[in-house]
This record gives C-alpha cells, structure tokens and sequence, in this order.
C-alpha cells in the first residue's frame, strides 16, 4: 500500500485536497505528478478499473460485472473500493479517478442521475474518499473518454472535439481547447437523451424517442431479439447461433456475425449507424467541432458501423456542400478511454494530495526531531 495512505486525513480535511481544478486543466496536466493512478469506469453492466501511468499505459486492469441495479448504491461502492484496494496491493496508487454513467454535478462531488443505476443525488466522491486514503475525483465517462482521447488517442491536436460513446446507452462529452465543457450545472453532453422521434421507444430516464434508444448497444441488441422472436427469415443465422436462446443474443456477438457476413447483423449495425450520423449532423449544427470521435463497446463494430455513419452525416449537415465537414474517427483507445481519462484526470489532484501529504510529513518529522531533542536535553540534564 502506498506510503502516502498512512498519513492522509480523513472526513472534512480531505475536502481542501480534493477540490477539482476547473478551467486550469489544460495547464496543470503538462505539470501534474508522473505517478500511476486509478481509473474507474463505471457503466450500465461493468465496472472496470485500472492502474495508469503518466503515459496513458494500463499497467493492471480489473473487470467486474455491475451490482444489480436494484441494490443499494452502496453494493456499487463496495465493489469500487474492493478493486482500488486490489490494485493497491500491487502498485503505489496516489489517486483515484471515477468516470460514472451519469450526471454529475458542477463540484464533481454527486452523481445527480444515472439511468443505468440505482444512484440519485449520490455523493459518490465524499463516500469513497472516506473509505480510500487517496484523493478521490468523479467526472462522467464520457467526459473522461474525450479527455484521454485528447490527450492520447484519436483527438490529439484538435481544438475542438466532441466525444461520443456507444455503449449500453450513449454519452457524449466537449472539449475545447483543452477542457471539458460541463456547463453551468455540470450535465452538458449528454447527447444520448436528445429526442430524434417523438414518442419513440421508451427510454430508461423516462422520456421517448431518446436518441440513445435508436443507435447504441441497447437498441442493436433490441432490434435483433424482436426480430429473432418474431421468427423472422432474416435472424434464422442469430437463432440457430444462439440454439434458440433469444436471450443469449449481445451486441458482441452481433457484431461478430457481421463481420462473418450475417446479411441480418450486417443491417441491423447499418441502421444503428444511420442514426449516429443523423445525430451527429444536429451536433454539428449546434457546435461545429472539428471532430467527432466514436467510442464505446459498440464502436467495435469499425467501419461497419462508422461508414454508415458518416453516409449519413453529410446527407444530413446542414449546409452541405458550402462548410467544411468535421472528421469522424473511432476512438483508438477503445472502451478503455473512461478508464484511461478518468485515471489522468485523477492525477490533476494528485498534485494537491502530495502537496498536502508533504506538509503533513515535513510536520510529523519537526515534530519527531522536537521529541528527540527534548529527550537528549533531560537525558544530558
């Protein structure tokens, strides 16, 4: 375990070392402290954490399924803080990053809504901080996605990016010129939850028509059940894959059978695609970015997924033909951007914690050399 853990104060005092750094991110990552760090990416089915160095190399990764969302939000941080205290077994961890499937708030303390969890106002970061002796920050995964992608991916460079993440749900997160927008109230990029039908399918936030319940894995996996309990001629490849078991179906395997050449899966991720594009093409009309970057588990599928997409996208720019197109790229980091960002931002605080542990060092060896010399002194006398 980490040296620095024995002398980290807990409750309040931690709070002064754990505020987050806001608009001087783009400054203080150049400065921030070369020492591995956790990320934590936190989403509708996984929860996966990771050692990261200064590089954005993953020195140890961890992978956990997703307490039953019915449960407590405390049998989440259980499993957090069981896979933090793993890694710290075998590594010096200085901080903690948490990239949540969420909102969270302007302070990065609470995760305000998730739709995929049982957490509702949840002061996750002041939870955890109390049970890990390292400073904790919590950002939503998309927002962490974009800044690793940034930093060390498909964004490098670019001025203005915009971050969109497939995976159970959509997340989305901006960046320009080297910080994250998260608005006034911290909740800005959830793209996921625009309405492009109204009175579509139902989503798990409560609306309909979600942009999220048309192109992520949710909707693919959605789109391939019914066709296969409809016993449609098109899914008989899926069903006989699955031995009949409908609910055995996942977006991995569907992207597999694409990629074998299932005419069904083949057009099922065209679809989804088709929707990305169309709502990518309202981003861009909104915030004009110069690109756009495709994560998350969906984003496996590659060109079968993002060639439609990008079809779409210029028959849907407004403009088309009299503005330049941003670029579409998939993100190189894969579904370990959450993780990787989440972990980088962390070390932004990390800074603030080795500060304050220094300090708190320097004092308790005055305060040692101050008993030895009183001990000497009586001793002489």
């Amino acid at each position: 375990m980490s040296t620095y853990r024995d002398f980290t104060h807990r409750g309040s005092a931690r709070a002064t070392v754990l505020r987050t750094v806001g608009t001087r991110e783009r400054r203080s990552h150049l400065t921030a402290p070369r020492v591995p760090t956790v990320g934590i990416d936190i989403g509708g089915t996984k929860v996966m954490a990771g050692v990261v160095d200064a590089d954005g190399n993953i020195l140890e990764k961890l992978r956990t399924e997703t307490p039953d969302k019915s449960k407590s939000p405390q049998v989440v941080e259980d499993t957090i803080t069981e896979l933090v205290l793993d890694l710290s077994d075998r590594h010096d961890v200085h901080a903690v990053g948490i990239g949540a499937a969420g909102w969270v708030d302007a302070d990065r303390n609470r995760v305000l809504f998730a739709p995929h969890l049982s957490w509702r106002n949840e002061p996750l970061r002041d939870r955890l901080a109390g049970r890990l002796a390292v400073p904790v920050l919590v950002d939503n995964d998309a927002n962490a996605a974009a800044w690793a992608e940034w930093r060390f991916g498909a964004g490098r460079d670019e001025d203005h990016l915009v971050m969109i993440t497939l995976g159970t749900g959509i997340g989305g997160a901006i960046l320009e010129d080297g910080q994250v927008k998260r608005g006034k109230f911290g909740v800005a990029g959830e793209f996921g939850h625009m309405q492009v039908v109204p009175g579509g399918h139902r989503c798990p936030c409560g609306n309909r028509g979600c942009w999220e319940q048309y192109s992520s894995g949710n909707a693919l996996v959605r789109e391939a059940r019914e066709l296969a309990a409809a016993d449609s001629p098109v899914a008989y490849g899926i069903i006989e894959h699955v031995k009949g078991n409908i609910g055995d179906i996942t977006g991995p395997m569907i992207t597999e059978l694409a990629r074998e050449g299932d005419a069904m899966c083949i057009e099922l991720l065209q679809d989804i695609g088709q929707w990305l594009g169309v709502g990518i093409a309202n981003l861009a009309a909104a915030l004009d970015p110069s690109c756009f970057v495709i994560g998350g588990g969906v984003s496996a599928a590659d060109d079968l997924l993002i060639g439609p997409a990008r079809d779409a996208f210029r028959r849907h720019l407004t403009g088309r033909g009299y503005r330049p197109e941003a670029r579409i790229a998939r993100a190189q980091l894969g579904p370990e951007a959450g993780m990787v960002g989440a972990a980088d931002l962390a070390r932004l605080v990390a800074r603030r914690f080795r500060r304050a542990n220094r300090r708190r060092v320097e004092r308790y060896e005055r305060y040692a050399r101050y008993v030895e010399a009183r001990r000497t002194t009586q001793d002489s006398a």
